[in-house]
């Protein structure tokens, strides 16, 4: 049991988060400490978190999002890390988990996130539960330091504690397709790095089962018309890293 001894330090990472920081510190206030490395918010995001007693917030230079959550925890107090996303939030029923675990049982733990887009919770499409692990002992534990969609790299029994994770990962359609452009260069970037290649096939079918894999598969139709759009947008999220990778083959030809 947790039972005031184990203490537990929250780490975040931030870039013009002032729409989303103080909602997600705020359900972090049975935490012993909050640790929020920022990488040069033009916004309000930095006032925002000084004005929590509990929060350190520090600068540092972009290390990617794998490199950025472990220098977090390398500044913490406690071994014991709970990472959360700037559009993340912490159920009651989560904190309650957190707050009784048996840490002496597991090296990490994970917890189902509920994803919205927009306000809208989507129940499929493989977005519920999608378990993460996310409180960890950063002594046995790291994140892997890919380009993008980097994951916890544990030792260990890991555990599954009850309760959501609440992550509002975009707020419309535009948002979307913002960071679309953002996270398919980052995807392309990262294959290239290891010498993967597709073709035309590739770029034409591998769209098409991401679809079919959201849509159907995964029962993105029980969600609406949202559903639907979401499995599409995902479809030419497919195609864009992709098209991007065989692009950069291409320019790498060349020169």
């Amino acid at each position: 049991m947790r039972a005031g001894s184990m203490k537990i330090s929250a780490t975040v990472i931030t870039l013009n988060e002032e729409k989303n920081i103080a909602a997600c510190l705020s359900s972090l206030d049975f935490v012993d400490e909050i640790i929020v490395v920022d990488s040069g918010s033009s916004d309000r995001t930095a006032d925002i978190c000084r004005s929590y007693p509990k929060v350190r917030f520090v600068h540092q230079q972009w290390l990617g999002y794998g490199g950025q959550k472990n220098h977090a925890a390398e500044l913490a107090s406690h071994d014991w890390i709970l990472n959360l996303d700037a559009d993340e939030r912490v159920s009651e029923q989560l904190r309650n988990s957190i707050e009784h675990a048996d840490y002496g049982s597991f090296s990490a733990a994970k917890m189902a996130r509920e994803n919205y887009f927009g306000d809208i919770w989507i129940r499929h499409c493989g977005w519920y539960p999608n378990y993460t692990p996310r409180l960890y002992d950063r002594r046995i534990c790291r994140f892997n330091e890919r380009l993008v969609h980097e994951s916890l790299e544990h030792d260990g029994r890991v555990a599954t504690v009850a309760g959501n994770l609440l992550h509002f990962t975009y707020s419309d359609i535009s948002d979307f397709l913002s960071r679309n452009e953002r996270y398919s260069t980052l995807a392309a970037q990262e294959m290239f790095s290891i010498g993967k290649s597709v073709g035309a096939i590739s770029l034409l079918f591998r769209p098409l089962a991401t679809f079919i894999k959201m849509y159907i598969i995964r029962k993105g139709f029980l969600d609406g018309i949202p559903g639907l759009v979401l499995s599409i947008l995902y479809t030419q999220y497919t195609f864009c890293k992709y098209a991007k990778l065989i692009e950069l083959r291409q320019n790498a030809h060349q020169n």
